[in-house]
């Protein structure tokens, strides 16, 4: 016994110290892990791990399709998070722009194809034949060309400033719209023209890379006829059913595109009347309707709210001057827009000098705080 046990006070001699097995314990608990968590896969039948699921009905069966050929890309429930297949907007309230986003892969693609590929067929569901050529049309279930047709945004981040462009004119040049389509990034929207050359040949190549589409719709300029946009060119003077006769024949140039945007039209887009028969006559098919910007006195927007129609405008033209200094400035323009309320859209013509300077600019464009979108994800932006 040393001295120190000797002159320590009875009772407080030497503690001595439990010694646990921790390394015995913590297999224990691991154990008991992972064999709760091995009963747990082979008990519930969810794949996923509990991610959120929702099963989408199609209401019609395309030829050829399987299900290898589908890919849900993102959903975009209803203010009341029902996912029916009645997708139209129920409620005043209620968002229009498109209501969920599907991808059926193009033909002869295959189910390997780019996820920027889109259809380049037209959906069967949304389509009508008329005497001129397909019609669009809203499905028994209410699906509409805007929804079948819109290019899907994969991510969207709410706080990012977002911009769209839309470069009108393919179809009238060759060589314009094929550089286009070869140079531009795929969130570019393209406007096609209804008296250009083989519209459905550049319909498709512009689909394949992951283009969404409108259609330009010639419409009366307060100059007319000195100024004509062409021989069915909607005019205020029309009656009920020659503009009805002239815009089916318009609306079947081409198939696959998510709405229309003007042609000229001052005069025509600044007098009510004739605004809300076509509007009205548009959001019957599914379509939406996307003002120029060219014209301060459209009434475009105000008719488009009386009417519900899916709709948004153009904030800036990027080549009124087309000169690279012009075009430069009208874009250092739309990224203030952007900025300032959250969403832009610009448009221009398919001039190599626009083509050259929009593929230089939108290079670096989410490196300062900016992302490129296509017109259809601009419709329910807050104004």
């Amino acid at each position: 016994m040393s001295s120190e046990d000797l002159s320590a006070p009875l009772g407080m001699g030497k503690r001595r110290l439990v010694r646990l097995p921790f390394g015995l314990i913590g297999a224990g608990i691991f154990s008991v892990i992972a064999a709760t968590t091995l009963i747990w896969i082979m008990v519930v039948d969810d794949p996923l791990g509990g991610e959120p699921v929702a099963v989408l009905p199609l209401d019609n069966i395309v030829e050829g399709v399987t299900s290898q050929d589908i890919e849900v890309v993102e959903i975009r429930p209803t203010v009341g998070g029902d996912l029916g297949p009645n997708l139209r907007p129920q409620i005043s309230g209620d968002l229009l722009g498109p209501r969920y986003q599907m991808i059926i892969r193009p033909d002869g693609l295959g189910p390997d194809a780019p996820l920027n590929s889109l259809s380049i067929n037209p959906d069967p569901r949304v389509s009508e034949r008329s005497d001129y050529g397909f019609l669009p049309k809203v499905s028994d279930a209410g699906v509409r060309p805007l929804d079948a047709y819109a290019r899907p945004i994969v991510t969207e981040f709410s706080s990012i400033p977002k911009i769209a462009v839309i470069i009108n004119g393919l179809g009238l040049s060759e060589t314009g719209t094929q550089n286009a389509i070869d140079k531009l990034p795929a969130e570019v929207t393209f406007g096609l023209a209804p008296y250009g050359g083989d519209l459905d040949l550049w319909m498709q190549q512009a689909r394949t890379k992951g283009h969404e589409l409108v259609l330009q719709l010639p419409l009366e300029p307060f100059d007319f006829p000195d100024n004509d946009p062409g021989p069915h060119t909607l005019l205020v003077s029309l009656r009920p059913d020659e503009m009805l006769d002239r815009l089916a024949y318009l609306l079947t140039r081409v198939t696959n595109y998510v709405g229309v945007i003007p042609e000229m039209g001052a005069r025509f887009t600044s007098t009510d009347t004739s605004m809300q028969f076509l509007l009205e006559k548009l959001e019957e098919r599914g379509l939406a309707f996307f003002d120029n910007g060219t014209s301060s006195r459209s009434v475009a927007g105000q008719v488009a709210d009386k009417v519900r129609i899916p709709f948004s405008a153009v904030d800036v033209v990027l080549d009124e001057v087309p000169r690279e200094s012009s075009i430069d400035a009208k874009l250092l323009q739309l990224e203030g827009v952007a900025r300032a309320r959250g969403v832009a859209v610009a448009a221009g013509s398919a001039l190599p000098v626009t083509v050259r300077q929009l593929e230089e600019w939108s290079r670096s464009l989410e490196q300062r705080g900016l992302l490129l979108v296509p017109v259809s994800a601009t419709i329910d932006r807050d104004e």
